[in-house]
């Protein structure tokens, strides 16, 4: 069978999965809806917890950035593995204790305040349609070429299943769901990743075969390969870095502190009984998590060895099935500049407009004039192949030359990735609409039944604006992703820190650092990514800090402006405080 109909077959049977777990556990209660009613196991709570970190951005785009920036593109491996050790160790127990399960419940009853509970609701939505944006554009990555129907028709898939599964079950659903997820990801992610590292290394454990030597008899370690070949075509070599060490620094920082401050992932705490289930449950995320993370670099070792091994210097006529297969998708690109119908892969761009190559009447269009568009500066680039960075861990085991069911099993895994983190953000989405803003702030006298109603209709409007974003995407997934850090980190994690450590911070420091680290933020972002992209370089950036960095920046920011704002109001109530001591206290 050929890869579309393995596809077919199962990604069908883990729809099916979904939907009836869906089915059997439809939340009736808010506290269902909400928490799962606080009565998950910690083996099942880690399990759900690991699918609902690793997003599409884990799973699709962490070892194709990698792949393509070598060393630098483990700042994104250290930000997101060190942020979850740091939001399990110094945020988990505490929130837990503290007893509110969003983030904005907490900020609003801490801080003694409506309005920087508002604050917190308007951070939370900005944070979370970022960060589900990444979701659905690997949601319409895998839909495009696997089932080879449009991005657009994808997406409105993807969306469907994410409704059913959200809005009927709440947190009760998509905790069992995404226990599956998990299941369905992990062995997706591993079972490539075993068959190359024996085809390359003869090592069947890929975290041992990338630093291994070569099966092919030269001796030669695959590292020292991957630099050679890197060498040769005029890159920079694989292992080493080009990017400056502030901006590694802060990009780091930023996916940390930003990830304590993830709202989606804090809620699973209290989807457990008690505050010793949620410290057991973060020791087996971790575990679940560390299987995908340590892999993550050698399949971006095994891609990009074997993507310059097939196509560098290779007549464009020889090319596979799987090349001609890829382009129809326009994440993949040839402009034979030279006309010698061989394909040259070299540093540069290779076509202006790649990311949005489309097919009109079954014919790729590249370019936005329907040709490929050469201006000077392309004209003189020697690159003729355009790759978007996003496929790599989707075609790895095509280009490997895998048999046909692991490739469909990849595209399974890689919409359980995005799906199970698309879920859980739209419930924070659903709850900070429907208990933080309504039943907390417009109508306390709601009754549990209307919330419920209200929690659903959050979640399905939030939905289609995610399906906008997953069919108009904003870039590559790890990229929108990291953006999402950001913001969660210059907008929450110092009020949170503050919350839980400083027991004298007041509202007035809070709401003002919360407003100003966001807003110093979102338009650093905004001015290099969205007005004047031509100017997003290293050149260009503040202290050469880019766009997915500058959420640190932004962050000192808030810890400033809340500590200097602070020291001019009240301290908050006794007992404000008397509750901030008593949270740091085991009992």
């Amino acid at each position: 069978m050929d890869v579309q109909v393995w596809t077919y077959i199962l990604v069908g049977i883990t729809f099916a999965i979904y939907i009836g777990i869906a089915i059997w556990s439809k939340a009736g209660t808010t506290s269902e809806f909400y928490v799962a009613e606080g009565a998950v196991k910690p083996l099942t709570n880690g399990m759900a917890t690991a699918a609902d970190w690793m997003s599409a951005a884990s799973f699709l785009s962490m070892a194709g950035l990698i792949s393509f920036m070598g060393y630098d593109g483990t700042v994104y491996l250290m930000g997101w593995t060190g942020g979850y050790v740091l939001l399990a160790l110094l945020l988990a127990p505490y929130l837990r204790k503290f007893g509110k399960f969003t983030v904005p419940d907490f900020i609003g009853d801490r801080y003694y305040s409506q309005i920087a509970r508002t604050v917190a609701v308007v951070c939370a939505l900005i944070v979370s349609f970022t960060y589900v944006a990444g979701q659905m554009r690997g949601v319409g990555l895998v839909f495009s070429k696997f089932l080879e129907v449009d991005i657009f028709w994808g997406v409105i898939i993807g969306m469907a299943i994410v409704f059913f599964y959200a809005v009927l079950g709440g947190m009760k659903g998509i905790t069992y769901t995404q226990v599956a997820q998990y299941c369905v990801l992990i062995f997706a992610f591993m079972v490539p990743a075993f068959f190359i590292s024996m085809q390359l290394t003869g090592s069947p454990i890929p975290q041992i075969g990338f630093g291994s030597q070569l099966t092919d008899g030269s001796g030669m370690y695959l590292l020292d390969k991957l630099d050679q070949l890197h060498t040769e075509l005029g890159f920079a070599e694989y292992t080493s870095g080009t990017k400056s060490m502030q901006d590694v620094f802060f990009i780091t920082v930023a996916l940390m502190v930003g990830t304590a401050g993830l709202p989606h992932v804090i809620v699973r705490f209290f989807t457990v009984p008690k505050v010793k289930d949620a410290r057991i449950s973060v020791g087996y995320a971790l575990i679940f998590i560390a299987i995908l993370y340590t892999t993550a670099p050698a399949i971006a070792v095994f891609s990009r060895t074997n993507l310059i091994d097939t196509v560098s210097e290779q007549p464009y006529s020889e090319m596979p099935e799987w090349f001609h297969t890829w382009e129809e998708t326009g994440l993949l690109a040839w402009v034979d500049k030279n006309d010698d119908g061989l394909i040259n892969y070299r540093p540069g761009a290779a076509i202006e407009g790649a990311p949005d190559l489309v097919r009109e009447n079954g014919e790729l269009v590249r370019g936005n004039s329907g040709e490929p568009t050469l201006t000077n500066k392309l004209a003189n680039s020697q690159n003729e192949l355009y790759v978007d960075r996003d496929i790599m861990v989707l075609a790895n085991p095509e280009i490997a030359g895998l048999p046909n069911w692991v490739a469909a099993l990849v595209a399974a895994g890689g919409l359980a990735a995005a799906l199970s983190t698309a879920a859980g953000l739209l419930l924070v989405i659903s709850t900070a609409v429907s208990h933080d803003l309504i039943k907390k702030q417009i109508n306390p006298d709601i009754s549990d039944k209307a919330e419920l109603r209200y929690a659903r209709i959050a979640a399905a409007v939030a939905v289609v604006v995610a399906g906008y974003f997953g069919i108009n995407p904003p870039g590559f997934v790890a990229q929108v992703v990291a953006i999402a850090f950001g913001l969660a980190a210059a907008s929450f994690f110092p009020a949170i820190i503050l919350g839980i450590f400083y027991k004298k911070m007041n509202r007035e420091g809070a709401v003002a650092g919360m407003v100003a680290g966001l807003l110093f933020t979102l338009a650093y972002i905004i001015y290099f990514k969205i007005m004047f992209p031509e100017m997003n370089s290293l050149e260009n950036w503040w202290f050469g800090i880019s766009p997915e960095g500058i959420g640190t920046f932004g962050m000192l920011v808030n810890l400033f402006v809340s500590l200097a704002i602070a020291r001019f109001y009240p301290d908050p109530p006794e007992e404000v405080q008397e509750m901030v001591e008593s949270i740091r206290y085991p009992r």
